[in-house]
């Protein structure tokens, strides 16, 4: 299987390794759908001759489960091909998203070919019909299932080469053709052996399937379009290379937009100290954007936010109210604190990040913070803001010293 899969690679792919080039991953993304076209088509032309022969309506079914997957191919095909094209004036981030918009194109004729199977399966349990055994249909079920088990280790590698989630769902579409099909292979053999007839039953079965997949690739296809949140190893990714460079205290509001795969942009917050030369943090803060561009073709925007390190004071209470606010949920953090003295009391100021959909209200956290300032030292008097984070916390948590 990986022998067969590297030598397509090599044939037509150029420049394979370098897979965060646009120009392979389509190259990529075309090799897979054409791959796809071609058995897909193959395995229906023999499974559509054994079902008319026999007469079964669950071999004939997963034939259509087979011309559906040509067809998804073919979206597929045009998504990447549109995909890749460059930007232009109207569509300043580029076509990527055109590969979303394609896997939602099939993922709705999947939705349609299902119902239609339901539809004909049922009629064939009302209304049974004898089903003619043969050795040849089993024979092209079972090469089938060899085909379509290369398939799915073909598309999961390319997959997860160019990080496409397209053909990752492609792979996962034929691992549950090898079992949709075994199940087709075993109740024909069932039915000619043990006279018991499955044929219907396991036809609507087979359509059901298919309705449940078209089910689960709309909301594959659909969450990125929708704003679904950066991969949680992309965030720490970003973090870990900011956090790498000499100087740096802490990130935070990190922001990652989506206009396709291959096709990401990011904006985040940097702190550094405020006491150093602003044209060395201006300098240190373009060597970084520099680096995602050139290494990891992400552009990157960074807000330089200046920290006081020379008052201890300041950097003591920051470091205990990042534990302290992780005390009342792990999720949380905090950054941009100053401390205003007053006559009476002084203010700390600062920022409360909490995840998406957060269970305790704004008013209910900050008067939690509060109440462990307070604690703490009794002069204290808390200004939060609270902020909802546009990507997962890293797992080393606050960073900020």
């Amino acid at each position: 299987m990986f022998f067969l899969t590297e030598t397509l690679v090599r044939l037509f792919v150029k420049n394979s390794r370098d897979a965060t080039d646009p120009a392979v991953r389509a190259a990529y993304g075309n090799l897979a759908s054409w791959v796809g076209i071609f058995c897909n088509l193959l395995l229906c032309a023999g499974k559509f001759l054994a079902g008319t022969l026999s007469g079964s309506i669950s071999i004939a079914a997963d034939a259509v489960n087979n011309l559906s997957d040509a067809s998804s191919s073919v979206v597929s095909l045009i998504g990447f091909k549109l995909g890749a094209r460059p930007a232009d004036d109207e569509h300043p981030y580029g076509h990527a998203r055109f590969e979303y918009l394609a896997g939602l194109a099939v993922a709705v004729m999947v939705l349609v070919i299902g119902v239609e199977l339901l539809k004909s399966s049922v009629g064939k349990i009302l209304h049974p019909a004898a089903v003619t055994f043969s050795w040849v249909a089993m024979a092209v079920l079972a090469a089938s299932i060899a085909v379509k088990l290369w398939m799915s280790v073909f598309n999961r590698t390319l997959g997860k080469r160019i990080n496409s989630g397209s053909l990752i769902a492609t792979a996962a579409d034929s691992r549950n053709d090898v079992l949709s099909t075994s199940a087709v292979l075993i109740a024909s053999l069932i039915s000619h052996f043990a006279n018991v007839e499955l044929d219907g039953w396991m036809g609507a079965a087979v359509a059901l399937f298919i309705l449940y997949s078209g089910v689960g690739l709309i909301k594959d296809t659909i969450d990125p379009l929708l704003g679904l949140a950066p991969d949680p190893e992309l965030v720490q990714r970003i973090h870990d290379k900011i956090m790498s460079y000499p100087g740096v205290l802490g990130t935070h509001d990190l922001m990652v937009h989506d206009y396709g795969p291959g096709r990401q942009f990011a904006s985040v917050h940097v702190e550094l100290a405020a006491e150093g030369d602003v044209m060395a943090s201006h300098e240190l803060i373009d060597d970084i954007e520099r680096d995602f561009l050139k290494n990891d073709r992400l552009p990157v925007v960074i807000h330089f936010d200046p920290i006081v390190t020379s008052d201890a004071q300041v950097g003591d209470m920051r470091r205990w109210l990042a534990g302290a606010v992780k005390t009342i949920d792990p999720s949380l953090s905090i950054h941009d604190l100053r401390m205003v003295p007053g006559v009476n009391h002084t203010n700390v100021i600062f920022d409360c990040v909490t995840p998406p959909g957060f269970a305790m209200g704004s008013a209910r956290l900050k008067d939690a913070i509060a109440r462990l300032v307070r604690e703490k030292d009794p002069n204290y008097r808390c200004v939060i803001t609270v902020e909802t984070s546009f990507a997962a916390v890293p797992r080393t948590g606050e960073t900020v010293q």
